[in-house]
Protein backbone atom coordinates (compact mmCIF):
# COMPACT_ATOMS: atom_id res chain seq x y z
CA UNK A 1 0.00 0.00 0.00
CA UNK A 2 1.28 3.49 -1.35
CA UNK A 3 1.35 6.25 1.64
CA UNK A 4 0.88 9.31 0.28
CA UNK A 5 3.92 11.63 1.40
CA UNK A 6 3.20 14.88 -0.36
CA UNK A 7 5.10 13.76 -2.94
CA UNK A 8 3.14 13.90 -6.76
CA UNK A 9 0.92 10.75 -6.69
CA UNK A 10 0.39 8.31 -9.78
CA UNK A 11 -2.27 8.69 -11.77
CA UNK A 12 -5.88 7.47 -9.85
CA UNK A 13 -6.69 3.89 -10.87
CA UNK A 14 -9.75 3.42 -12.68
CA UNK A 15 -12.24 0.39 -12.36
CA UNK A 16 -13.63 0.03 -16.50
CA UNK A 17 -16.59 -2.01 -17.96
CA UNK A 18 -15.18 -5.31 -17.15
CA UNK A 19 -14.44 -5.00 -13.68
CA UNK A 20 -15.86 -8.28 -13.09
CA UNK A 21 -13.54 -9.99 -15.78
CA UNK A 22 -13.89 -13.93 -15.74
CA UNK A 23 -15.28 -14.30 -11.82
CA UNK A 24 -18.35 -15.87 -13.12
CA UNK A 25 -20.07 -14.24 -10.68
CA UNK A 26 -24.77 -14.59 -10.71
CA UNK A 27 -26.78 -11.96 -9.03
CA UNK A 28 -25.90 -9.96 -5.70
CA UNK A 29 -28.53 -11.63 -4.18
CA UNK A 30 -27.55 -15.06 -5.30
CA UNK A 31 -24.10 -14.19 -4.32
CA UNK A 32 -24.37 -13.45 -0.53
CA UNK A 33 -25.16 -16.90 0.96
CA UNK A 34 -23.96 -19.64 3.04
CA UNK A 35 -23.22 -21.95 -0.14
CA UNK A 36 -21.44 -22.42 -3.27
CA UNK A 37 -22.52 -23.57 -6.59
CA UNK A 38 -22.64 -26.79 -5.55
CA UNK A 39 -24.94 -26.39 -1.79
CA UNK A 40 -21.55 -26.78 -0.26
CA UNK A 41 -20.59 -25.47 3.19
CA UNK A 42 -18.61 -22.30 3.04
CA UNK A 43 -15.98 -23.69 5.26
CA UNK A 44 -16.50 -27.58 3.97
CA UNK A 45 -14.40 -26.54 1.22
CA UNK A 46 -11.06 -24.92 0.38
CA UNK A 47 -12.01 -23.63 -3.79
CA UNK A 48 -14.28 -20.73 -4.38
CA UNK A 49 -16.23 -23.07 -6.61
CA UNK A 50 -16.42 -19.83 -9.01
CA UNK A 51 -15.46 -20.19 -12.40
CA UNK A 52 -11.99 -18.28 -13.06
CA UNK A 53 -11.30 -18.21 -9.08
CA UNK A 54 -7.86 -19.92 -8.20
CA UNK A 55 -7.77 -21.70 -4.66
CA UNK A 56 -7.20 -19.24 -1.98
CA UNK A 57 -4.09 -18.94 0.13
CA UNK A 58 -3.27 -18.24 3.84
CA UNK A 59 -4.85 -20.51 6.52
CA UNK A 60 -7.27 -22.99 5.84
CA UNK A 61 -10.47 -23.62 8.65
CA UNK A 62 -8.81 -27.29 8.85
CA UNK A 63 -5.32 -25.74 10.08
CA UNK A 64 -6.92 -23.60 13.03
CA UNK A 65 -7.96 -24.82 16.32
CA UNK A 66 -11.26 -26.34 16.39
CA UNK A 67 -14.17 -24.31 17.93
CA UNK A 68 -15.93 -25.65 21.18
CA UNK A 69 -18.27 -23.48 23.42
CA UNK A 70 -21.02 -20.79 23.25
CA UNK A 71 -20.32 -17.91 21.75
CA UNK A 72 -22.32 -14.32 21.85
CA UNK A 73 -21.30 -11.93 19.48
CA UNK A 74 -22.71 -8.66 19.09
CA UNK A 75 -22.68 -8.22 14.74
CA UNK A 76 -22.36 -3.97 13.36
CA UNK A 77 -22.13 -6.29 10.37
CA UNK A 78 -26.07 -7.07 8.99
CA UNK A 79 -27.33 -10.49 9.13
CA UNK A 80 -27.73 -10.29 5.55
CA UNK A 81 -24.01 -9.96 4.53
CA UNK A 82 -22.52 -11.77 7.39
CA UNK A 83 -24.99 -14.05 8.55
CA UNK A 84 -25.08 -17.47 6.10
CA UNK A 85 -20.79 -17.26 6.75
CA UNK A 86 -21.70 -17.21 11.00
CA UNK A 87 -24.13 -20.10 10.59
CA UNK A 88 -22.19 -21.83 8.54
CA UNK A 89 -19.52 -21.85 10.68
CA UNK A 90 -21.45 -22.93 13.38
CA UNK A 91 -23.14 -25.21 11.54
CA UNK A 92 -19.11 -26.35 11.03
CA UNK A 93 -18.38 -27.48 14.21
CA UNK A 94 -20.96 -30.26 16.18
CA UNK A 95 -19.79 -28.80 19.58
CA UNK A 96 -20.14 -25.03 18.62
CA UNK A 97 -23.24 -22.62 19.47
CA UNK A 98 -23.24 -18.99 18.40
CA UNK A 99 -25.52 -16.19 19.18
CA UNK A 100 -25.15 -13.58 16.92
CA UNK A 101 -26.84 -9.95 18.02
CA UNK A 102 -27.40 -7.49 14.96
CA UNK A 103 -27.11 -4.10 15.10
CA UNK A 104 -26.14 -0.63 14.59
CA UNK A 105 -22.50 -0.44 15.49
CA UNK A 106 -22.35 2.57 17.41
CA UNK A 107 -25.76 1.65 19.39
CA UNK A 108 -24.04 -2.05 20.11
CA UNK A 109 -20.69 0.21 21.42
CA UNK A 110 -23.10 2.16 23.61
CA UNK A 111 -24.98 -1.31 24.67
CA UNK A 112 -21.99 -2.74 25.56
CA UNK A 113 -20.77 0.16 27.57
CA UNK A 114 -24.10 0.38 29.66
CA UNK A 115 -23.79 -3.64 30.37
CA UNK A 116 -19.98 -3.26 31.49
CA UNK A 117 -18.76 -6.39 33.23
CA UNK A 118 -22.06 -8.30 32.62
CA UNK A 119 -21.97 -7.73 29.15
CA UNK A 120 -23.01 -10.93 27.46
CA UNK A 121 -20.97 -9.91 24.39
CA UNK A 122 -17.53 -11.92 23.86
CA UNK A 123 -17.29 -10.70 20.70
CA UNK A 124 -17.19 -7.19 18.92
CA UNK A 125 -17.71 -7.39 14.79
CA UNK A 126 -18.34 -4.44 13.32
CA UNK A 127 -17.98 -2.52 9.96
CA UNK A 128 -15.33 -0.33 10.36
CA UNK A 129 -12.46 0.93 12.64
CA UNK A 130 -13.80 3.83 14.28
CA UNK A 131 -16.68 1.61 15.77
CA UNK A 132 -13.70 -0.88 17.03
CA UNK A 133 -11.54 2.12 18.38
CA UNK A 134 -14.62 3.82 20.36
CA UNK A 135 -14.51 0.26 21.90
CA UNK A 136 -10.89 0.42 22.92
CA UNK A 137 -11.00 3.79 23.56
CA UNK A 138 -13.63 2.56 26.30
CA UNK A 139 -11.41 0.25 27.58
CA UNK A 140 -14.05 -2.52 26.91
CA UNK A 141 -11.42 -4.92 24.42
CA UNK A 142 -9.05 -7.27 25.31
CA UNK A 143 -5.01 -7.36 23.94
CA UNK A 144 -5.37 -9.89 21.50
CA UNK A 145 -2.51 -12.67 21.57
CA UNK A 146 0.32 -11.79 19.08
CA UNK A 147 0.21 -15.15 17.03
CA UNK A 148 -3.84 -13.80 15.70
CA UNK A 149 -1.93 -9.88 15.66
CA UNK A 150 0.57 -10.94 12.87
CA UNK A 151 -2.22 -13.04 10.60
CA UNK A 152 -2.51 -9.14 8.81
CA UNK A 153 -0.79 -6.69 8.03
CA UNK A 154 0.17 -4.03 11.24
CA UNK A 155 -1.54 -1.03 9.39
CA UNK A 156 -5.13 -3.40 9.88
CA UNK A 157 -5.00 -4.12 13.28
CA UNK A 158 -3.98 -2.49 16.94
CA UNK A 159 -3.48 -4.38 19.92
CA UNK A 160 -7.29 -4.42 21.09
CA UNK A 161 -8.52 -5.44 17.57
CA UNK A 162 -7.95 -6.57 14.49
CA UNK A 163 -9.14 -6.03 10.63
CA UNK A 164 -10.61 -9.03 8.99
CA UNK A 165 -11.62 -7.27 5.46
CA UNK A 166 -11.24 -4.13 3.42
CA UNK A 167 -13.45 -1.32 1.64
CA UNK A 168 -11.16 1.44 -0.51
CA UNK A 169 -13.15 4.88 -0.41
CA UNK A 170 -13.88 5.77 -4.78
CA UNK A 171 -15.52 8.02 -6.57
CA UNK A 172 -18.15 5.89 -8.69
CA UNK A 173 -19.39 7.77 -11.80
CA UNK A 174 -21.49 6.78 -14.76
CA UNK A 175 -20.10 5.89 -18.12
CA UNK A 176 -22.11 7.20 -20.20
CA UNK A 177 -22.08 10.75 -18.78
CA UNK A 178 -17.92 10.87 -17.74
CA UNK A 179 -14.89 9.59 -19.30
CA UNK A 180 -12.26 8.50 -17.12
CA UNK A 181 -10.28 11.97 -18.56
CA UNK A 182 -13.11 13.79 -15.94
CA UNK A 183 -12.59 12.30 -13.07
CA UNK A 184 -10.10 14.38 -10.83
CA UNK A 185 -7.30 13.33 -8.83
CA UNK A 186 -8.20 15.14 -5.69
CA UNK A 187 -11.17 15.28 -3.25
CA UNK A 188 -10.75 18.68 -2.88
CA UNK A 189 -11.24 19.42 -6.64
CA UNK A 190 -14.74 17.63 -5.95
CA UNK A 191 -16.19 20.63 -4.34
CA UNK A 192 -15.22 22.93 -6.63
CA UNK A 193 -13.73 21.94 -10.43
CA UNK A 194 -16.19 18.97 -10.74
CA UNK A 195 -18.43 19.37 -13.93
CA UNK A 196 -21.47 16.95 -13.21
CA UNK A 197 -24.13 16.04 -10.17
CA UNK A 198 -22.58 14.57 -6.98
CA UNK A 199 -24.00 11.97 -4.75
CA UNK A 200 -23.46 10.51 -1.09
CA UNK A 201 -24.73 9.32 1.96
CA UNK A 202 -24.01 11.63 4.82
CA UNK A 203 -25.73 9.79 7.29
CA UNK A 204 -23.37 6.58 6.66
CA UNK A 205 -20.46 5.69 9.29
CA UNK A 206 -18.55 5.27 6.42
CA UNK A 207 -18.95 8.39 4.91
CA UNK A 208 -19.01 10.19 8.26
CA UNK A 209 -15.68 8.44 8.82
CA UNK A 210 -14.59 9.92 5.49
CA UNK A 211 -15.00 13.17 6.58
CA UNK A 212 -13.54 12.40 10.18
CA UNK A 213 -10.39 11.22 7.95
CA UNK A 214 -10.43 15.04 5.87
CA UNK A 215 -10.47 16.79 9.34
CA UNK A 216 -8.02 15.03 10.25
CA UNK A 217 -5.28 15.52 7.43
CA UNK A 218 -6.75 18.73 6.28
CA UNK A 219 -7.88 20.38 9.80
CA UNK A 220 -11.53 21.77 10.39
CA UNK A 221 -11.12 25.27 8.65
CA UNK A 222 -10.76 23.28 5.49
CA UNK A 223 -12.97 20.21 5.87
CA UNK A 224 -15.82 23.00 6.47
CA UNK A 225 -14.93 25.08 3.40
CA UNK A 226 -14.86 21.44 1.61
CA UNK A 227 -18.49 20.72 3.20
CA UNK A 228 -19.46 24.17 2.21
CA UNK A 229 -18.91 23.28 -1.51
CA UNK A 230 -20.35 20.60 -1.95
CA UNK A 231 -23.57 21.20 -0.48
CA UNK A 232 -23.80 24.49 -2.48
CA UNK A 233 -22.73 22.67 -5.78
CA UNK A 234 -26.19 20.52 -4.74
CA UNK A 235 -24.77 17.17 -4.00
CA UNK A 236 -28.03 15.15 -3.01
CA UNK A 237 -27.99 13.08 0.10
CA UNK A 238 -29.06 9.04 -0.15
CA UNK A 239 -29.80 6.98 3.03
CA UNK A 240 -27.27 4.34 1.58
CA UNK A 241 -24.17 3.62 -0.64
CA UNK A 242 -25.68 1.48 -2.55
CA UNK A 243 -28.15 3.83 -3.28
CA UNK A 244 -25.87 5.99 -4.51
CA UNK A 245 -24.43 3.46 -6.45
CA UNK A 246 -27.16 3.04 -8.28
CA UNK A 247 -28.39 6.40 -8.64
CA UNK A 248 -25.07 6.84 -10.37
CA UNK A 249 -25.77 3.65 -12.91
CA UNK A 250 -29.00 4.89 -13.74
CA UNK A 251 -28.16 8.27 -14.47
CA UNK A 252 -29.40 9.95 -11.98
CA UNK A 253 -26.36 11.61 -11.04
CA UNK A 254 -23.08 11.48 -12.43
CA UNK A 255 -20.94 10.30 -9.73
CA UNK A 256 -20.85 10.05 -6.17
CA UNK A 257 -18.75 9.44 -2.74
CA UNK A 258 -18.61 5.61 -1.35
CA UNK A 259 -17.03 2.56 -0.10
CA UNK A 260 -15.21 0.75 -3.33
CA UNK A 261 -17.83 -2.59 -3.14
CA UNK A 262 -21.06 -1.17 -4.07
CA UNK A 263 -19.92 -0.75 -7.31
CA UNK A 264 -19.21 -4.15 -7.72
CA UNK A 265 -22.79 -5.11 -6.12
CA UNK A 266 -24.04 -2.37 -8.69
CA UNK A 267 -22.06 -4.26 -11.48
CA UNK A 268 -22.67 -7.79 -10.49
CA UNK A 269 -26.77 -7.26 -10.50
CA UNK A 270 -26.69 -5.67 -13.77
CA UNK A 271 -26.14 -6.97 -17.11
CA UNK A 272 -25.41 -3.67 -18.92
CA UNK A 273 -23.64 -1.66 -15.95
CA UNK A 274 -22.93 1.62 -16.42
CA UNK A 275 -20.61 2.80 -13.53
CA UNK A 276 -16.79 2.33 -13.04
CA UNK A 277 -14.76 3.74 -10.08
CA UNK A 278 -12.10 6.62 -9.86
CA UNK A 279 -9.56 6.31 -6.97
CA UNK A 280 -8.14 9.91 -5.66
CA UNK A 281 -4.67 10.35 -4.70
CA UNK A 282 -3.10 10.42 -0.48
CA UNK A 283 -6.31 12.09 0.79
CA UNK A 284 -9.45 11.46 2.63
CA UNK A 285 -10.81 10.18 -0.60
CA UNK A 286 -8.71 7.19 -1.07
CA UNK A 287 -8.98 6.20 2.79
CA UNK A 288 -8.87 2.54 3.07
CA UNK A 289 -10.89 1.16 5.98
CA UNK A 290 -11.42 -1.94 7.67
CA UNK A 291 -14.23 -4.00 9.22
CA UNK A 292 -12.76 -5.96 11.90
CA UNK A 293 -13.47 -7.82 15.05
CA UNK A 294 -12.12 -7.27 18.98
CA UNK A 295 -12.43 -9.65 21.78
CA UNK A 296 -14.81 -7.87 25.19
CA UNK A 297 -12.77 -7.51 28.28
CA UNK A 298 -15.93 -8.97 29.39
CA UNK A 299 -15.81 -12.40 27.31
CA UNK A 300 -16.59 -15.75 29.51
CA UNK A 301 -13.93 -17.73 27.29
CA UNK A 302 -10.97 -15.47 25.49
CA UNK A 303 -9.34 -17.87 23.78
CA UNK A 304 -12.79 -19.57 21.85
CA UNK A 305 -13.48 -15.90 21.16
CA UNK A 306 -9.56 -15.19 19.68
CA UNK A 307 -10.23 -18.40 18.06
CA UNK A 308 -13.62 -17.54 16.05
CA UNK A 309 -11.71 -14.64 15.01
CA UNK A 310 -8.90 -16.51 13.35
CA UNK A 311 -11.87 -18.30 11.29
CA UNK A 312 -12.97 -14.71 10.06
CA UNK A 313 -8.99 -14.78 8.39
CA UNK A 314 -9.68 -18.26 7.07
CA UNK A 315 -8.72 -18.88 3.50
CA UNK A 316 -12.48 -19.45 3.29
CA UNK A 317 -13.87 -16.96 5.20
CA UNK A 318 -11.47 -14.59 3.25
CA UNK A 319 -12.65 -15.91 -0.10
CA UNK A 320 -15.89 -15.40 0.99
CA UNK A 321 -15.60 -11.59 1.49
CA UNK A 322 -13.82 -11.52 -2.07
CA UNK A 323 -16.78 -13.35 -3.65
CA UNK A 324 -19.46 -12.47 -1.69
CA UNK A 325 -19.34 -8.76 -0.44
CA UNK A 326 -16.91 -7.88 -2.31
CA UNK A 327 -14.31 -6.56 -0.09
CA UNK A 328 -10.63 -6.91 -0.05
CA UNK A 329 -9.10 -9.85 1.84
CA UNK A 330 -6.56 -9.24 4.18
CA UNK A 331 -4.37 -12.35 3.88
CA UNK A 332 -2.17 -12.33 1.37
CA UNK A 333 -3.27 -15.29 -1.41
CA UNK A 334 -6.76 -14.37 -1.47
CA UNK A 335 -7.49 -11.61 -4.33
CA UNK A 336 -10.40 -9.54 -4.28
CA UNK A 337 -13.17 -9.83 -7.19
CA UNK A 338 -13.03 -7.06 -9.93
CA UNK A 339 -10.70 -4.71 -11.99
CA UNK A 340 -9.42 -3.44 -8.98
CA UNK A 341 -5.75 -2.06 -7.66
CA UNK A 342 -4.35 -4.47 -5.03
CA UNK A 343 -3.74 -2.95 -1.31
CA UNK A 344 -0.38 -2.40 -2.20
CA UNK A 345 -1.23 -0.34 -5.61
CA UNK A 346 -3.60 2.01 -3.62
CA UNK A 347 -2.55 5.49 -3.48
CA UNK A 348 -3.90 6.17 0.68
CA UNK A 349 -3.25 8.68 3.22
CA UNK A 350 -0.78 8.26 6.06
CA UNK A 351 -3.72 8.28 8.40
CA UNK A 352 -4.02 5.59 11.29
CA UNK A 353 -6.97 3.69 11.36
CA UNK A 354 -7.85 4.15 14.93
CA UNK A 355 -7.86 7.93 14.97
CA UNK A 356 -11.22 7.74 13.07
CA UNK A 357 -13.11 6.45 16.22
CA UNK A 358 -14.29 9.90 17.15
CA UNK A 359 -16.83 10.77 14.70
CA UNK A 360 -18.14 13.36 16.65
CA UNK A 361 -16.46 16.81 15.20
CA UNK A 362 -17.04 15.72 12.19
CA UNK A 363 -21.05 15.25 12.50
CA UNK A 364 -20.76 18.65 14.33
CA UNK A 365 -18.68 20.39 10.91
CA UNK A 366 -21.44 18.54 8.59
CA UNK A 367 -24.51 19.74 10.37
CA UNK A 368 -23.30 23.65 10.61
CA UNK A 369 -23.31 23.34 7.23
CA UNK A 370 -26.48 22.26 7.08
CA UNK A 371 -25.62 18.16 5.77
CA UNK A 372 -28.49 15.85 7.23
CA UNK A 373 -26.77 13.14 9.71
Amino acid sequence: MTRHDGSAGRRAFLVGSAALGTAGLAGCLGLIGSEDDDGENVFGQIGSGREGRPEPGGTPVEELPDLEGELTVYSGRSEFLVGSLVNDLEEYYDDFSIDPRYGDSADLVNQISQEGSGTPADVFYTVDAAALGQLADNGQARSLSDDLLEMVRSEFRTDQWIGTSGRARTIPYNTDALSESDMLDSIDAYATDFDGDLGWAPSYGSCQSFVTAMRLLEGEDATREWLQGVVDAGITEYGGEYEVCDAVNNGEIDAGLTNHYYIQRVRDGSDDASIAAAFTEGDAGSVFDVAGAAVTDAADDPDLAENFVRHLLSSQAQEYFATSTFEYPLISGVEPVGDLPTIDELDVPDLDLAQLSDRQPAIDLMREVGINT
